[in-house]
């Protein structure tokens, strides 16, 4: 195709304030969206242009996973790879990702036991490629005994706590940090090991006026923060500090839903689990939207399954399950009078906003990325296997074909 061409579909989902729009046209220039419109409004110009037919198929945004981590910790859970191979298995991942339809990805950089990789070797990684990945640089806690810290900044070398409040560290942490991923683990995570390896998995790393100090520093730059949390009293420290996105918030409880919404704090919600607790479960879900909460679907791929998803637990999913994974909150959503166009947000507009991409993906609008992809149904509510994902655009440009 050239620079200029048009793309038609039966369906066009946009995710946004153009609602759905049957027997439906976008033009696209230059890799921008230039008109989201009925097919019956195309101008005779623009019925000139190379043409691309998707005949019954329905074209949404393309797909966005805000909290994964790809590059670092799963890359050498799901191969047996030393260092000097472990970014080539952390690309695999990522083209994995772009065949499941997913274009845009929130990264987390924790700092490894068994990884010394920077963060610049992470950026240069993925330079070039058809995929917008945000890095959140992070301080991380293990559960395990003795709960040792690690950073983004300082690789496979174990850090004290004192050091992750050092004005240095932190400050240097909030400078590259491109977006409000689990910057901070509020609780001890368990790090994809059982809970039997992991006896602080899930206890308070910080007290208030520790998180207050962070917080104050990543406002003071001008930029907003995330926490992994879960429980009741996390999540409690985490509003009254201000924090802007809450990565998990298993237990959230309803006053502390409305709470969130009053303060503008969205919700990454991620159902295969994550934490020392149960997951999001579709009720929860719908409760923080009903709440008013802005919640945004992620895998924190890769990571075992919790008990009660149907999945096998003895294998690790990731950005491949992200359609799966959303199905029963977004189906509980359309039950209860929730429009399709409403529901696909949590997989694009809302994920897109997490990552401070609001104004450039995550949905369908003149102005924004041509980077959407045609599928046999609508993602997430209709179809969860990548295999029906039949195309992905990504700028404008077709990086994945199945026809």
């Amino acid at each position: 195709m050239g620079e200029t061409y048009v793309v038609r579909a039966n369906k066009i989902v946009t995710a946004g304030p153009l609602g759905i729009i049957e027997q439906g046209a976008l033009v696209v220039e230059d890799g921008i969206l230039l008109r989201v419109i009925p097919e019956g409004e195309l101008s005779s110009e623009e019925r000139s242009l190379p043409f691309a037919d998707f005949g019954e198929l329905t074209l949404t945004p393309a797909l966005a996973d805000c909290h994964c981590h790809l590059l670092e910790y799963a890359a050498g859970s799901l191969y047996p790879v030393a260092e000097p191979a472990h970014l080539l298995a952390g690309k695999a991942l990522l083209l994995n990702a772009l065949c499941s339809g997913v274009t845009a990805l929130g990264e987390q950089i924790c700092g490894h036991p068994a990884c010394d990789l920077s963060v610049g070797e992470y950026r240069q990684a993925v330079e070039g490629l058809p995929l917008t990945v945000r890095f959140a640089l992070c301080g991380i806690t293990l559960g395990t005994e003795g709960a040792p810290h690690y950073s983004a900044l300082t690789g496979s070398t174990p850090v004290g706590k004192s050091d992750l409040l050092s004005p240095k560290l932190l400050g240097d942490l909030v400078e590259g940090n491109d977006y409000p991923g689990e910057n901070v683990f509020l609780n001890a995570t368990p790090a994809n090991l059982p809970l039997s390896l992991t006896p602080q998995a899930g206890e308070l790393v910080f007290r208030r006026e520790e998180l207050l100090q962070i917080v104050k520093e990543y406002h003071r730059q001008g930029k907003r923060v995330g926490v992994h949390v879960g429980g009741r009293q996390g999540i409690q420290m985490a509003l009254d500090c201000k924090v802007d996105v809450l990565h998990h918030a298993h237990g959230i409880t309803p006053a502390q839903m409305r709470q969130a919404a009053l303060q503008g704090a969205m919700v990454v919600a991620t159902p295969l689990g994550g934490t020392h607790l149960s997951p999001n479960q579709p009720e929860e879900i719908l409760s923080l939207l009903e709440a008013g909460v802005e919640v945004a679907i992620a895998t924190d791929a890769y990571l075992p399954p919790s008990e009660g998803l149907g999945l096998s637990p003895g294998k690790l999913y990731g950005t491949e399950s992200l359609m799966l994974l959303a199905q029963p909150a977004m189906v509980l959503l359309r039950e209860k009078g929730w429009s399709e166009n409403d529901c696909l947000r949590l997989l694009t507009a809302a994920p897109a906003k997490v990552m401070g991409c609001e104004n450039r993906f995550g949905q369908l609008l003149p102005g924004m990325e041509a980077t959407f992809l045609a599928a046999r149904g609508i993602p997430g509510l209709e179809v969860t296997k990548p295999e029906d994902i039949r195309a992905v655009y990504h700028r404008g440009k077709a990086v994945i074909q199945r026809l």
